[in-house]
């Protein structure tokens, strides 16, 4: 008896589907521009990742830490996450201003959001997160390699308080 490839495809599709739906926590991003409007609706508190192309630490962070299911829901759940390129051309309109990419030679620059929220004792260093709250007010930063379980304990004890 022949077998019918498209019948063993269907059932490959269809299972792939319904696996998909219980698919684990997706942490989601926003982007600054975004944010104004999205606190008009509810206010929460902005969890800011600020990172490069290049650097291995960001990346590390990006898929360890933000790609841990409990970092997701409560990220999700409590915050508006944004990941900032620090080196990003695009100009950012936040709280009522204007950010720009600032040149400081022939192809490098930093972006002035990222180096206002970023910056810990005069100098960006990355990965940083900084953390504002629902006033735009920034109400924590730290320079450096978080892991899921220092950034889960971190975020829980902001949302306790």
């Amino acid at each position: 008896m022949k077998r019918n490839p498209w019948l063993k495809f269907s059932v490959l599709l269809v299972l792939g589907l319904l696996c998909s739906t219980y698919s684990l926590a997706q942490l989601q991003t926003y982007h600054f521009n975004e944010l104004d409007s999205l606190n008009e609706h509810e206010k929460k508190s902005v969890v800011v990742f600020i990172h490069t192309d290049w650097c291995k630490y960001c990346l590390q962070m990006e898929h360890t830490t933000f790609a841990n299911d409990s970092i997701a829901a409560v990220l999700n759940r409590h915050f508006y996450f944004v990941k900032l390129d620090a080196e990003t051309h695009d100009s950012i309109r936040y709280g009522g201003h204007t950010f720009r990419f600032k040149p400081n030679g022939a192809n490098t620059g930093i972006h002035e959001l990222a180096e206002q929220l970023g910056t810990i004792d005069g100098k960006l260093v990355y990965p940083t997160l900084a953390i504002l709250n629902d006033r735009n007010e920034v109400v924590f930063k730290y320079a450096g390699l978080l892991t899921s379980e220092e950034l889960l304990a971190g975020l829980r004890q902001l949302v306790n308080q």
